[in-house]
């Protein structure tokens, strides 16, 4: 569930003043305008994953510390649906592209270096207009639903049982541009979020 409370500018800001950086320190870290920090903290817009991911990189913290400080995840080897750890159900409305995209990830990432997402893309979600840019290697496979990706110059739409995998190194996008929900399991290695 959505935890309606969680304020995400705030919590940037707190973790900004930790670092000890000015809102410009991070901004030029995290290759961001400035506006944009100051924009998040005082809740002024609500910014996309890649923007937020991006933010957090000249922190060094993934999406799922910045969620889940503390947060006691599963050693495993076995994880029940409400194991997984919600990387962004507590964007509190953001709706990439008019659409809901959710991303539910298995374990602890960091520790098997292994990062694996259960993805789920409303209609019209979408990871944003800013590609995403990252050092490792991703693949998917398209559980339900279609999914446009695109990776460099290459765009395509993937359905029901095609897959993907690509040098995550080569700037991405995620989107469904299909009336329906899409349900992706997917896999990145070394864990960018």
């Amino acid at each position: 569930m959505a935890d309606e409370d969680f304020d995400v500018g705030a919590r940037l800001k707190a973790m900004r003043i930790a670092a000890n950086f000015s809102q410009r320190q991070l901004a030029t870290l995290a290759g961001v305008p400035h506006a944009q920090i100051s924009n998040i903290e005082t809740n002024r817009n609500s910014p996309a994953v890649s923007t937020l991911r991006k933010i957090l990189s000249g922190l060094d913290v993934s999406l799922a510390d910045f969620f889940e400080p503390g947060r006691g995840v599963q050693s495993g080897p076995f994880f029940g649906a409400e194991e997984l750890v919600d990387l962004t159900s507590r964007i509190a409305g953001k709706k990439a592209g008019g659409g809901r995209l959710r991303l539910r990830q298995v374990g602890d990432a960091r520790a098997h270096n292994l990062q694996i997402l259960h993805e789920f893309y409303e209609p019209g979600a979408d990871t944003g207009e800013m590609l995403l840019q990252h050092a490792s290697s991703e693949g998917g496979y398209v559980v339900e639903g279609e999914l446009e990706i695109t990776v460099g110059d290459d765009v395509r739409v993937l359905g029901s049982g095609e897959s993907y995998l690509f040098d995550s190194r080569t700037p991405h996008r995620f989107r469904n541009v299909s009336s329906g929900r899409t349900i992706v399991i997917s896999a990145c290695t070394p864990p960018y979020l």
